[in-house]
């Protein structure tokens, strides 16, 4: 990409056992603050922290199939370490080079990056003190999030909405790499 438009990193570090929830939440909260459509809502409890989501069963699956894409990218592999990358893009006119219409093109205006690390803690203590981490991880993406998208530059990375039909005016793409390698 081009680092014209705005790019969000969020950063987890997770167990084997939250992983699948805290990704589909996040990705869930991600989406719901920037589908521009008519978005049925719903929420998420994830460690004490309720996350917003959006009740539409064409993003459930492309959630859920992204996630399951994470998980069996780091189930097969030794590297614990993943990314989830979410971009909006515009479509515009695609020109050559003597200005002549040669279709649409996707051009990005913002993209989000779901970095994720699994790593197991050895006892119990570890476990609790682990999943505070999360919980507070959690806040802070949910504060990140709020933050940008009510934000001037949040705000002003928003393309004009010229269509009104269906959840989203604008492309999505999910791609979800391992160890660099994008799968799934």
């Amino acid at each position: 990409m081009n680092g014209s438009h705005p790019i969000i990193t969020i950063d987890l570090v997770l167990d084997r056992h939250s992983t699948k929830e805290v990704l589909h939440a996040i990705l869930h909260s991600i989406l719901f603050h920037r589908l521009f459509g008519t978005v049925k809502p719903q929420t998420f409890e994830v460690f004490d922290v309720t996350m917003p989501g959006v009740d539409d069963k064409d993003m459930e699956q492309l959630v859920d199939d992204k996630v399951d894409a994470f998980w069996k990218g780091i189930e097969g592999g030794s590297n614990k370490r993943g990314q989830i990358i979410i971009t909006f893009s515009e479509k515009k006119p695609k020109k050559s080079w003597f200005q002549v219409y040669m279709g649409e093109e996707e051009v990005p205006w913002e993209q989000w990056i779901v970095n994720a690390e699994i790593r197991q803690p050895k006892s119990e203590r570890d476990r609790q003190a682990f999943n505070t981490n999360i919980s507070t991880t959690l806040t802070k993406a949910l504060q990140t999030m709020l933050t940008h998208t009510s934000s001037e530059k949040g705000r002003s990375a928003v393309p004009l909405i010229t269509s009104n039909t269906g959840i989203s005016p604008f492309p999505i793409k999910i791609v979800v790499k391992v160890d660099g390698v994008e799968v799934g």
